[in-house]
């Protein structure tokens, strides 16, 4: 063979062999870009699994919840005989009682919840799942009920209270207010409840006695209930929610009527329990200088009206809740406080702080220990 031949089929031999390592390679290029494909596939669909996973675990946590905590109206609701747990599921989802049919469904198979009764029942958004379940176990009223429902709302005011039974019942303010004041009626009320009234009927100065004793939440009023029933219900629930603080208050060297005070106060001036609890620290740290309490919501009571801002000339206003003006705990209560507020001024926060005020716009309350620093944060948060 020729030497140029031989040269030839070298070079051919090489060709080949550069041919076949460039496949080779385009074959691992194309492998490796597939795998990235794929991963990043899975990768998606994994983050996509986890996503729905964390949504759907919160739907399910939220459902399980009460609707809503604070909405404690309650609304009529009628399982009919031989309602399925669906067919109730969906008949309290509709009503507004609970957020989902098929968690409340799910709950109830998974616990092994039987034996609902038909009939007519009060249930409210705030109401938790177990509870609606208690009360359909129980059982509601063959009839349809026959009366209105009266809310009491946190921090409402005797005379605000009137004006709900007048606007929902056939009854007048005015037959509200005269049997509140009723001197039988408070008497046979103190004799009940010694614990809870006997500071109310013994303070001085004071609007309505009941004032500040009539608990919030939403109670039935049948046709058959008298005025006197009805409020009897509200002392009644605040002596409930009372009962295991009166070691506390007795201990405290304060009434009843002091506590239920700065509770009432507590209510309006703050949101949060935390802000309420620090808020009656700020209170109690001015009673024990002997520094008037300057609350604007006692002065608003005072003047029987709604202000967002209130004047000096309201400051300088003639009357016994007037706290800018006359120091302690003034007459009483000025509404009726929630068990939040009541809470938070049985079990106060410590701090060295006497002055506080609200930026309006964010509902953030500043505290300060000088004035000369309430000052400054009223500039800067209120001016």
């Amino acid at each position: 063979m020729s030497k140029r031949n031989k040269n030839n089929q070298t070079k051919n031999t090489k060709e080949v062999k550069t041919d076949l390592t460039g496949n080779v390679s385009e074959r691992q290029k194309e492998k490796s870009l597939v795998k990235k494909i794929v991963l990043s596939i899975l990768t998606a669909f994994i983050i996509l699994l986890i996503l729905f996973g964390l949504i759907g675990y919160q739907y399910v946590t939220t459902s399980l919840e009460p609707l809503d905590k604070e909405n404690k109206t309650e609304v009529v609701v009628e399982i009919p005989t031989g309602s399925s747990s669906k067919d109730i599921a969906q008949i309290l989802q509709d009503n507004g009682i609970i957020k989902s049919a098929m968690v409340f469904s799910y709950y109830v198979r998974m616990n092994n919840e039987t034996d609902f009764q038909a009939g007519n029942y009060a249930f409210s958004p705030s109401m938790a799942l177990d509870s609606i379940i208690d009360q359909l176990q129980e059982g509601g009223t063959a009839e349809s009920y026959q009366g209105v429902k009266i809310l009491v709302k946190e921090g409402t005011s005797i005379d605000q209270i009137g004006d709900t039974i007048a606007e929902n019942t056939d009854y007048t303010k005015e037959n509200f207010l005269t049997a509140i004041q009723n001197e039988v009626f408070l008497t046979g009320m103190q004799t009940k409840y010694p614990e809870l009234l006997s500071s109310a009927l013994e303070a001085e100065d004071t609007r309505y006695r009941l004032e500040g004793y009539l608990f919030p939440a939403t109670y039935d009023f049948p046709e058959e209930m008298s005025l006197e029933e009805l409020i009897e219900n509200m002392i009644s629930r605040m002596d409930e929610e009372m009962t295991g603080f009166y070691p506390e208050i007795t201990e405290s060297n304060r009434t009843v009527q002091d506590i239920l005070t700065i509770a009432s106060l507590v209510e309006r001036e703050g949101f949060t329990l935390e802000d309420r609890k620090m808020i009656a620290g700020v209170f109690y740290n001015r009673l024990a200088i002997e520094m008037p309490l300057q609350t604007d919501i006692a002065v608003l009571y005072a003047l029987d009206e709604h202000k967002e801002y209130i004047s000096n000339k309201d400051v300088s206003v003639d009357s016994p809740y007037n706290l800018y003006v006359h120091p302690g705990f003034g007459p009483g209560p000025v509404n009726s406080p929630s068990a939040d507020a009541i809470k938070a001024t049985l079990q106060p926060t410590e701090s060295e702080y006497m002055y506080f005020l609200a930026d309006m716009e964010t509902g953030k309350i500043y505290y300060a220990e000088t004035y000369e620093q309430h000052l400054e944060f009223k500039a800067e948060y209120v001016d």
